[in-house]
């Protein structure tokens, strides 16, 4: 191994670009962060060569042939665990054999509902296809009348170890059996239904209550009924999330809706009732006579249920006065007298006031936020 390879530096590269490189990669690989073997062998790695190249001297002496080490460097069988010790006071612990039996993996399945199964809840049937425990073998992995076998190659320790010669003399390296794949054992009569893997694939039925008050993006955990783990270990949990379907007259904003309501110009002027379909059914909207366009009736109490709390949000009914377009000879004649009537004979308008009300203090309302 090339010590300005390992840290990722040239052969010119300044003290300080060298123990940069090193911080940087030692964050990433310290066996704090990141407890996998191989990484921690990395680690050890980038440790010694910045041993070597963070020292003057020694780096001269790698640089002319040695091996950087004082004294002629680690030499008559030292490993990565004597480094360790020299380093950190601390030698390499065995790992061990990986258990087969391992915790499952956590599930997630979206579900579609529609707003007034969202406002007042619902009950689903789900199917949902997963990994369950191999009802043949139970789990083990193995076939009727046999057992997993001590790995002949390990030993049961479930990894081996390769002496190899370098520029810091011997080093010894554990990595996991290729035998046994880490494990220990050996299941030479894997059982035919899961093939040793101790679960199958299946497809089944569950029920889902979805409270009322949901919203997209919530999510209903359901506590192992994920993915059973590998050699029969504990399921996982599965997770329901909620997308509510958007509605055809409704819109939503937390627990409160909002509709819009068209009221004709002359309904709007003498005051009417209309009647406003809601999700508890028709209601009947009270217009007051000279209701203007952009007018919000609020109807308690008729908004979505709240998820964590008591009661409903309200609906908002959004009043749109809608002014005809085609008009017959008699109806212009009738809307001429009327103008004539109230003084506003000179058909046109007039720009509004700041100290007037009504539609010029709702357009500066809206922009001041």
């Amino acid at each position: 191994m090339d010590l300005y390879e390992a840290l990722g530096v040239s052969r010119d590269a300044s003290a300080d670009e060298i123990k940069k490189a090193y911080r940087k990669l030692a964050r990433e690989l310290h066996p704090d962060v990141n407890p996998d073997p191989k990484v921690q062998d990395r680690f050890k790695e980038i440790t010694a060569a910045y041993e070597v190249l963070s020292d003057p001297q020694k780096r001269q002496n790698y640089d002319l042939g040695g091996n950087g080490f004082n004294g002629g460097g680690f030499q008559g069988g030292f490993g990565f665990g004597d480094i360790m010790d020299a380093f950190f006071g601390g030698g390499a612990s065995s790992r061990g054999p990986r258990p087969r039996m391992r915790a499952g993996q956590d599930a997630l399945i979206r579900v579609s509902i529609d707003l007034a199964e969202a406002c007042f809840g619902t009950d689903r049937e789900l199917n949902v296809e997963t990994a369950i425990l191999c009802t043949q073998c139970h789990g083990n992995g193995c076939a009727d009348g046999s057992k997993p076998t001590t790995c002949s190659i390990c030993n049961g320790r479930g990894e081996t170890q390769q002496v190899t010669r370098s520029f810091i003399g011997q080093v010894m390296t554990s990595r996991p059996c290729n035998s046994c794949q880490g494990f220990g054992t050996r299941i030479t009569s894997p059982c035919p239904e899961c093939a040793g893997d101790g679960r199958v694939r299946s497809r089944r039925t569950l029920d889902v209550k979805i409270p009322a008050g949901v919203e997209t993006g919530n999510r209903i955990q359901m506590s192992g009924e994920g993915e059973i783990g590998p050699g029969g270990g504990p399921a996982g949990d599965l997770y329901v999330e909620i997308i509510v379907e958007e509605h055809d007259y409704l819109v939503r904003e937390g627990n409160d809706l909002h509709i819009s309501v068209s009221v004709p110009m002359v309904s709007a002027a003498l005051g009417t009732e209309v009647t406003v379909k809601t999700l508890d059914g028709d209601v009947s909207l009270e217009v007051k006579p000279g209701t203007q366009s952009g007018a919000v009736i609020p109807v308690k109490g008729k908004g979505m249920t709240r998820l964590r709390g008591n009661g409903r949000g309200d609906l908002f009914a959004h009043i749109s006065v809608t002014t005809p377009t085609r008009l017959t000879k008699k109806q212009e004649e009738l809307l001429r007298a009327l103008a004539e009537d109230r003084g506003e004979s000179k058909l046109g308008g007039e720009v509004a006031s700041k100290k007037d009300g009504g539609l010029f203090s709702k357009f500066r309302d809206a922009f001041r936020g």
